[in-house]
């Protein structure tokens, strides 16, 4: 009944219905992927994975990624990237759901140490379908050019220092509030490491096309 009401076309019917009978989702699974639009969002990140995976990699990865996702958990819409990571930790459960299939969690600000110097990488995962390590870097305002230079150094350690051999080379993801595909295309196209670039959006923000008509909180508690 869920997919019925909530899907219009056959073929999104169709993808919802194998995907639930495969990975044996439980409604409240399936209602989240259908709320989070993963029939529109998969394979659809701008990313460099045409100059960086194999060709028999390239399409699983494209299936894993999206270009957004939806943390409907996330209670606090003003807090920076620390903020946004906390409760993504809190809510680790509810997060590896809203990133897809096959993601084990490692660890927040995973520490890398090189010359001595110290770095730390937001939240490491493992994909068990890529067999690789996954990077992701939160942005909370819109994305910038040099986040890109910043992963990939990060994915250059990783490789050199934690992946295993037996593992794929490590992927990395900048996921920001807003992003211009452009921009992000000329900032990944030369780098050497896979990632991609993706947003994230809560289901209490105003969706795109009703801002400019309704006043923001802020604004309402003024007029009130």
């Amino acid at each position: 009944m869920l997919i019925l009401n909530r899907c219009k076309t056959f073929e999104e019917r169709s993808f919802y219905i194998s995907q639930a009978a495969t990975q044996f989702w439980s409604v409240a699974i399936l209602e989240h992927r259908i709320e989070s639009n993963l029939f529109f969002q998969r394979g659809k990140l701008p990313n460099n994975f045409d100059k960086t995976l194999s060709a028999d990699l390239k399409p699983s990865v494209l299936q894993v990624f999206q270009d957004e996702y939806l943390f409907d958990f996330i209670t606090n819409q003003e807090g920076d990237e620390r903020v946004v990571e906390g409760e993504i930790i809190s809510n680790i459960r509810n997060a590896i759901m809203a990133l897809g299939q096959g993601f084990s969690f490692i660890a927040n600000q995973y520490r890398l140490e090189l010359d001595g110097e110290e770095f730390f990488i937001d939240l490491l995962f493992f994909n068990r379908h890529l067999k690789c390590l996954v990077a992701f870097e939160l942005k909370r305002g819109k994305f910038k050019p040099e986040y890109a230079g910043q992963l990939n150094f990060y994915l250059n350690v990783l490789d050199e220092k934690v992946r295993l051999t037996e593992e794929n080379p490590s992927i990395g993801i900048i996921l920001c509030k807003e992003k211009s595909n452009t921009i992000v295309e000329f900032a990944v196209k030369t780098i050497d490491k896979a990632m991609g670039v993706a947003t994230y959006r809560t289901s209490k923000e105003v969706p795109k096309e009703m801002k400019g008509i309704l006043p923001d909180p802020a604004e309402l508690v003024k007029l009130l």
